[in-house]
């Protein structure tokens, strides 16, 4: 298997087998420069013949509606993330010792034919969770957030929904296509895959093209945090109301990069002014550690415009985050088999 190629999934070990996890290249022996740029220097899939989270790819950028670029996002956000390290003391733990981590390469897809790349990345990641793994993403533009949601709902039947981002993603067309990184979640609620009660939008700002974009939205079941609104109530009010909101469901994590202010993340295709530091941003996702978070989704990385791999890097750190949350809860499930 090509380092970045993904080629199917590995089974799992067979119940109650525990093996230790192999963990990242050892950066006091190798050079973080050195090697192949694997997601935080964790070992392939194929190396390790299991994962209980699968970091993958997704290089499709086919559905933007404005600058392109995001097919090189996935590989991008692998490069930054050289610099993470083992042990996450915001959250206290040390999530690739915790649970099997992988990269799982690239998922290919037809980069013509929207309709098919669908198809696919539904397929692709069907097979990846059919083995017990649960998915971080990376993007890719936001197309990609709906095969994932049916994947994941196909699982775990319909999930409740935190969606980071400066935009709805809610319209219903782009020029008359319905498939688009502007529409994965109006398909999602049409399709019966996401829990309308624990729908919720984070970072939203900048103007629309009316204000029935807000109405329809509503109707959906979304609730929306601004990012105004989580410069005035700050990140401690706003995550308890995530997290009463999203309740014991299970839960999908969609990550936008473009909901960070264009200081933070230049490295997108639609920026909006007065966005969420990345501080902001990964004080929510740390917040959000006892919900039962069962895949999620870092996308719109653009790396030709940015600056210093300052997208990148937010985007890594955003990834890691999330796989610690993941983790940690996969160890605690471990312990309780009821947890899971």
């Amino acid at each position: 298997m090509s380092e970045q190629q993904h080629t199917g999934p590995q089974a799992p070990s067979p119940a109650g087998e525990r093996t230790t996890p192999r963990g990242p290249v050892d950066s006091s022996r190798v050079p973080r420069y050195a090697g192949p740029a694997t997601f935080a220097r964790l070992p392939r899939l194929d190396e390790v013949g299991r994962a209980e989270v699968a970091v993958v790819g997704v290089p499709f950028d086919t559905g933007v509606s404005y600058r392109p670029g995001a097919r090189f996002g996935g590989n991008a956000v692998r490069e930054a993330s050289r610099l993470l390290r083992p042990y996450n003391p915001a959250q206290d733990a040390s999530p690739f010792a915790l649970a099997q981590v992988a990269d799982a390469g690239d998922i290919a897809v037809n980069p013509f034919d929207i309709g098919e790349a669908v198809e696919t990345i539904e397929g692709a990641a069907g097979e990846l969770l059919s083995t017990g793994a649960r998915l971080m993403t990376l993007g890719g533009d936001h197309t990609i957030a709906l095969p994932l949601l049916r994947a994941v709902a196909e699982r775990h039947g319909p999930v409740a929904l935190l969606h980071f981002d400066a935009h709805l993603d809610t319209w219903d067309t782009y020029f008359g296509a319905a498939y688009t990184h502007g529409t994965p979640f109006r398909r999602a609620v049409e399709e019966g895959i996401l829990d309308t009660s624990a729908l919720s939008h984070v970072g939203t700002r900048g103007p629309l093209y009316g204000k029935r974009d807000l109405t329809d939205d509503a109707k959906m079941g979304f609730g929306i945090v601004t990012s105004a609104d989580v410069m005035r109530r700050g990140v401690d009010e706003v995550t308890d109301q995530l997290r009463q909101r999203i309740g014991d469901r299970p839960l999908y994590v969609s990550v936008d990069i473009d909901v960070l202010d264009p200081a933070h993340a230049p490295g997108t295709g639609t920026p909006e002014a007065g966005g969420l530091t990345s501080r902001e941003l990964l004080e929510i996702l740390r917040g959000l550690s006892s919900c039962r978070l069962v895949s999620a989704d870092v996308v719109e990385v653009a790396p030709a415009y940015d600056h210093a791999e300052i997208t990148a890097v937010a985007a890594s750190h955003t990834a890691y985050e999330l796989t610690t949350i993941m983790s940690r809860q996969i160890a605690e499930a471990r312990k309780d088999p009821a947890n899971q």
